[in-house]
Formats: structure tokens, C-alpha cells, sequence
């Protein structure tokens, strides 16, 4: 079968390569689910492996199979599989265990090996392919309604730990009831932040370069949502006109507009990161008062990174009570497919160059 691959380290080297079909007997004690591939996302991330950034193949293997934004439909299923049968809709968290405590437990995204295995993305291979095998462990069944937009919940896992995590580090506030919240960035993750922080009653500022209107401004205010474009006003002073805030959850990928947020957040207030940034980029900063007002605020600032089953299945609800509160929205994100694996590409063109591209996306197989 055909699945869109990198030669880890080797820069441009996306192309097609042959994978075996796979069978729920390569899953021991019968937990074995075969999945048929419908509609996979791409992102930054298998952009920077193809540009030899990171990434590393399985073992036994010279390539790696990209893609971990993944959606598709039960084929089989092995004796002892009772989570699903063949025809439901599913999507296929991304860590796999490790050997640490973490790890054993089933927090996956929280290990502290040195060596950890994604699925498209380090050790293991992706989804960009037809078919895939797993344990059902790892697999989480998605309601037949949100079939058209089920290949989001993977970058809405990131929204949902980021918030979950804000939400569980204050309580040791005892009471911490977040009225107004901000949101660094329009893209994919951004707009899903939005998207999860109305869900939860909060007042939402998002901040982007772009001036309005345009079409993610438009989506932002459609959720009751307030944009503003840092081109006209910066994000102390949106602090100032909306603020402060109690919740700032980052999807920009500047580092600079972390050190602002910093200065925007409110007392008891807390700053998720999401964004990975490279480079070595130098920026001056009031750092005495930026520790001053942390200390005397009890203020907290935590990465976010990956996710566990526990996110999925967050992101499942949040998606389907957006479909009832919301609907139209989610589709509306899916700006570019692509059909068909042979099309890769393309693919990779689109999510290069694309104006205006919201979520990028192969469609494998009709859904």
C-alpha cells in the first residue's frame, strides 16, 4: 500500500513509498484494530521533518511515514476488541509508551525518557498511508456527526491539554474563575483555542499580525469573540483596553510575543505555551519586572506539548457541543484538501505556499 514518506535527515526527500498491509494479528492479546485511512492533516511539524529539522525512522526501516493529524474508519477488529467494531469512525492518539513511570501510567506525553516514540513524527511510522494497525488503547472512537470534521481533534488535543492543565495548576487557588482569557495567533490552533475558551463562557481576545476583515478574523468574531490586529494595537495595550487576562494561551510560534504576554497577564493568571520556536533569536526585556509582577501575582507560565487519550476524548466533546453551539464553524477551517496519497506534492505545495490555508489536508479515501 502507499504511504507518503521522508528519509529522515535528508532534506526534500518526501516521495511515495510501499508499506505492507497491516493485520490485527501484529497486536498481541487480540487488541488489535485495523483502520482504513479517510482524510489525514498536515502541518508545520511535517513540513519541518521533510526540511530534515528532526524525525527518525523505525527500526529496521530507512524512511519515515509523515502525518499525525489522522482520521478513519474501523476495517477489523481483533478477538478481544469490544471499544469499537468495524464501521466506527476513529482517530489514533500520536505518543506511544516509554519506559518511564509516566509512561506506564498512560501519560505518554509527559515522559521523561530521552527517547520517545510519535507516530509520524519520531521512531514509528504516520498516517499518511491507506491502512494502519493499533492497539484499541490508542484509539478513540469519534460519533458518526463529526465524521466531516473528525481529522481536528489531533491539533484540538493541544487546545485541550493546554486549558485542562491551566485549569488543574490553579487548584491551589482553592476558587479560580477565569472571566477573560486571550489567544496569541489566528492559525489552526489559535482559532481552536478561541473556539474551546468560549466554549467555557470566557470573554476571548484574540490577537493576530493580520488587519481585519478577513476570513479568520471573521471566524473569530463569529464566535462572539473579539479580534484585534497587532499592527494597530500591541498586545500590553490590547491588556490595557481588554484585560488583564486570565488565561493567555500562545499559538503565535514568535518568542517575542511571549515576553509580551508575560506583561499582559493578570493576577493568579496563567500563560500556556503551545508553540515550539528554533532559532536564536535576542530580544531586550524588562526582566525585573516582568519576575516582580510574577512573584507578587502568582503567576504561572506552562508548556504544552502532545497529548494522551484523556485530551482526545475532550476534544470529542468540545467538538460535538460546538457542532450544537456553533454550527458550520469546524468545517469551515477545512481551507485545502488534497486528494489522494500519489498527490504528495501537491500536498506539501499547499501547505508551503497556500494563501490564506486554515487546515491543509489529504483525503485518502471518501469518507
Amino acid at each position: 500500500m502507499k504511504a507518503i514518506s521522508v528519509f529522515p535527515g535528508k532534506p526534500d526527500s518526501v516521495h511515495l513509498a510501499e508499506l505492507p498491509m497491516p493485520s490485527v494479528n501484529e497486536i498481541p492479546n487480540g487488541r488489535g484494530v485495523v483502520v482504513k485511512i479517510l482524510r489525514v492533516g498536515v502541518d508545520g511539524t511535517d513540513k519541518e521533518i521533510n526540511a530534515a529539522e528532526y524525525g527518525a525512522a523505525p527500526e529496521g526501516y530507512d524512511f519515515l511515514v509523515l502525518g499525525h493529524e489522522n482520521f478513519g474508519q474501523v476495517e477489523s477488529v481483533g478477538p478481544n476488541v469490544t471499544e469499537v467494531k468495524p464501521g466506527d469512525y476513529v482517530v489514533a492518539t500520536v505518543r506511544r509508551p516509554g519506559t518511564s513511570i509516566y509512561d506506564l501510567i498512560g501519560t505518554n506525553d509527559m515522559t521523561t525518557d530521552d527517547t520517545y516514540f510519535e507516530r509520524g513524527i519520531n521512531l514509528r511510522h504516520g498516517y499518511l498511508t491507506e491502512y494502519y494497525v493499533d492497539d484499541v488503547e490508542f484509539i478513540v472512537k469519534v460519533p458518526q456527526g463529526l465524521k466531516e470534521v473528525g481529522v481536528l481533534l489531533e491539533p484540538m488535543t493541544v487546545v485541550e491539554k493546554g486549558i485542562a492543565q491551566a485549569y488543574e495548576i490553579q487548584r491551589r487557588l482553592r476558587v479560580w474563575r477565569p472571566r477573560r482569557a486571550a489567544v496569541m495567533g489566528a492559525g489552526t490552533i489559535g482559532l481552536l483555542a478561541t473556539l474551546a475558551l468560549r466554549l467555557r463562557g470566557l470573554e476571548v481576545v484574540t490577537f493576530s499580525r493580520s488587519k481585519k476583515p478577513y476570513f479568520n478574523s471573521d471566524l473569530i468574531e463569529a464566535l462572539g469573540a473579539v479580534y484585534e490586529s497587532t499592527s494597530d494595537l500591541s498586545i500590553i495595550e490590547g491588556a490595557r483596553k481588554h484585560g488583564p487576562f486570565d488565561i493567555i494561551f500562545e499559538a503565535t510560534g514568535n518568542s517575542s510575543v511571549v515576553f509580551e504576554s508575560l506583561q499582559a497577564l493578570g493576577k493568579n493568571g496563567v500563560l500556556v505555551l503551545s508553540s515550539v520556536t528554533g532559532g536564536d533569536r535576542k530580544i531586550e526585556v524588562p526582566a525585573d519586572r516582568i519576575n516582580l509582577d510574577f512573584v507578587l501575582g502568582n503567576k504561572v507560565m506552562v508548556g504544552t506539548v502532545n497529548a494522551n487519550r484523556e485530551y482526545f476524548e475532550m476534544g470529542v466533546k468540545d467538538m460535538a457541543q460546538a457542532e450544537a453551539e456553533y454550527s458550520g464553524w469546524l468545517p469551515r477551517l477545512l481551507t485545502h484538501p488534497v486528494k489522494g496519497l500519489e498527490n504528495y506534492e501537491q500536498l506539501f505545495e499547499t501547505l508551503t505556499a497556500a494563501k490564506g490555508a486554515i487546515k491543509v489536508y489529504c483525503e485518502v479515501a471518501e469518507l
